[in-house]
C-alpha cells in the first residue's frame, strides 16, 4: 500500500517565534502517512526560493517521494501565523504562491506513476479541481478536504468536485449538528461514500452507508493544534484502506469504529509538537 498527497505545499511561518515549518494539506497527509509506516509521496509545484528549498529538504529527510514534483520560477507558498490572545491564528501569506498559481497539470506519465497508489488526497486550496476527473481513471480512492469556508460548500463547487471523489472532509466546528447533517445529505447526492466532519473538541461525525458515526477526541494539553485535522483524517483513511475499503465498496462498521478511535489517538499526539509535524527552522 502506498499513498500520495496531490496539491499545495506551504511553509507555516510563525512570526512570534521567528520559526517556519513545512506544511500544507497535501504535504501533511503524506508526512502523517509516513509516520504511520505507509510509503508516501507528494506531487505538487515548488517555487525556486529559500522556502521551497527548505520544504524540499525536510520532506526528503523524512523520506517522502518527490520524484514527480515540479519546480517553477516564482515564490513558494507560505502562511504567516501569530499568537493572538493565546491562540495561534493565520494572519497573512501569499495564498499558496506558485503551487496554486501554476498547479500541476497531470500528464500521462503522472497518471501512470499514480497507478501504484491506493489512496490520493487533495484539497480545496490546491487549485487542482480541473485535474480530479483524470484521477477517476485510476483504481485509487480519492479523498478531498473542503476546509471550513462556505465558498467550498456551494452547490456549484460541490458539483465540480464531488462526482470525482470517494471521501469528503469538512471542518465543521462552527456548524450545528442539523447543518452538518444537511451538508452530508447534499454531498451524498453526488455518490460520495464517506463524509467526515470534524468539530474540534466536540468530536467528529462520519456519514457512511446511511449511518452516522460519532467519533471521540483524546484530550491533551496542546502545544500546537496545527495539523490536528489533517492527522485525524490521515490516520482514519489509512485504517479504512488497510481494513479493506476499496472504490465502490463501503468500509465495515467495525473498521469505521476502530478507525475513529485510532485517528483520535494519532491526532492528539500531533498536538504535542510545534508546527504540523515539527522540522522547524529559525529565520
Amino acid at each position: 500500500m502506498k499513498v500520495i498527497g496531490f496539491g499545495d505545499n506551504v511553509a507555516d511561518v510563525y512570526l512570534h517565534t521567528r520559526t517556519r515549518y513545512p506544511g500544507g494539506n497535501s504535504v501533511n497527509f503524506a508526512v502523517y502517512a509516513k509516520q504511520l509506516g505507509i510509503p508516501s509521496a507528494y506531487l505538487g509545484a515548488f517555487g525556486n526560493d529559500e522556502i521551497a528549498a527548505f520544504i524540499r529538504q525536510e520532506l526528503t529527510s523524512i523520506g517522502i517521494d518527490l520524484s514527480r514534483c515540479l519546480q517553477r520560477d516564482g515564490e513558494n507558498g507560505y502562511a504567516e501565523v501569530n499568537l493572538v490572545d493565546g491562540d495561534r491564528v493565520f494572519v497573512g501569506g501569499n495564498k499558496g504562491g506558485i503551487s496554486t498559481q501554476l498547479p500541476p497539470v497531470l500528464s500521462k506519465d503522472d497518471l501512470t506513476y499514480m497507478k501504484d497508489f491506493a489512496l490520493i488526497h487533495s484539497g480545496c486550496y490546491a487549485n487542482v479541481e480541473s485535474e480530479l476527473p483524470k484521477l477517476r481513471r485510476l483504481d485509487a480512492l480519492v479523498a478531498y478536504d473542503f476546509s471550513e469556508e462556505s465558498k467550498f460548500r456551494t452547490d456549484d463547487y460541490l458539483g465540480r468536485v464531488c462526482p470525482h471523489i470517494d471521501f469528503a472532509l469538512f471542518s465543521g466546528g462552527h456548524l450545528t449538528e442539523e447543518e452538518i447533517t444537511q451538508l452530508a445529505s447534499r454531498v451524498r447526492v453526488y455518490g460520495v461514500d464517506g463524509i467526515l466532519v470534524t468539530r474540534g473538541s466536540r468530536g467528529p461525525l462520519f456519514f457512511c452507508g446511511g449511518e452516522t458515526y460519532a467519533g471521540t477526541v483524546e484530550y491533551v494539553e496542546p502545544v500546537d493544534t496545527m495539523g490536528a485535522g489533517d492527522s485525524y483524517l490521515t490516520a482514519f483513511l489509512i485504517h479504512l484502506v488497510q481494513s479493506g475499503w476499496k472504490k465502490n465498496q463501503l468500509p465495515s462498521r467495525e473498521a469505521i469504529l476502530s478507525g475513529l478511535q485510532k485517528a483520535a489517538s494519532f491526532s492528539a499526539k500531533t498536538c504535542l509538537i510545534d508546527g504540523a509535524f515539527g522540522h522547524g527552522q529559525s529565520f
